[in-house]
């Protein structure tokens, strides 16, 4: 596993947590029970804090940054997709950002909402809670996530990071 200090700076990762091997871990990271972290994934958490709170699957290609000014926190229960970039913004409890995404500073993602596949969430944008938030710049459609949209998936991926703890070995 690429896990780093840098100088004084040095992830907090829960053991019951799963990082894959080929994801990088930087400095200031707190890395929450049961959360996942998949190949490819960059948490880099060398000039602002990064927190993954429980439950919380961070998918393959991902980069997660922050800044001295604003860290990036994301909460419980969340699904965080395929080569999703995120840097000083906020992910309530029960979300999901979807594939390709891009949620930039100061925006928040509010409990049990969505922001879709490839969509981008600009600077300062609140998505309300149960909202989904799609296209570019994303616009909201109230009202419209509900639980059933991301709770399979994260189950699935805190049972994935279970098998994965326990059997994945390198063969080569």
């Amino acid at each position: 596993m690429a896990i780093y200090a840098l100088g004084d700076l040095v992830p907090d990762i829960d053991p019951t947590a799963y990082v894959h091997p080929d994801a990088t871990v930087i400095g200031q990271v707190t890395i929450g029970p049961e959360s996942s972290v998949w190949p490819q994934v960059v948490l880099r958490g060398d000039y602002g804090r990064i927190i993954i709170g429980a439950r919380t699957s961070i998918q393959d290609g991902s980069v997660i940054h922050a800044t001295p000014i604003q860290p990036t926190i994301i909460g419980d229960g969340c699904v965080i997709g395929h080569l999703v970039h995120m840097e000083c913004c906020t992910i309530e409890d029960n979300s999901l950002v979807g594939s390709g995404s891009i949620v930039l500073h100061r925006a928040v993602v509010r409990s049990g909402a969505i922001v879709g596949a490839n969509a981008v969430v600009p600077n300062g944008m609140e998505v309300p809670a149960r909202a989904m938030a799609l296209g570019v710049p994303a616009k909201l459609k109230l009202d419209a996530a509900t639980p059933e949209m991301i709770e399979p998936g994260m189950a699935s991926y805190v049972a994935n990071g279970k098998i994965y703890r326990e059997q994945l070995r390198r063969i080569d």
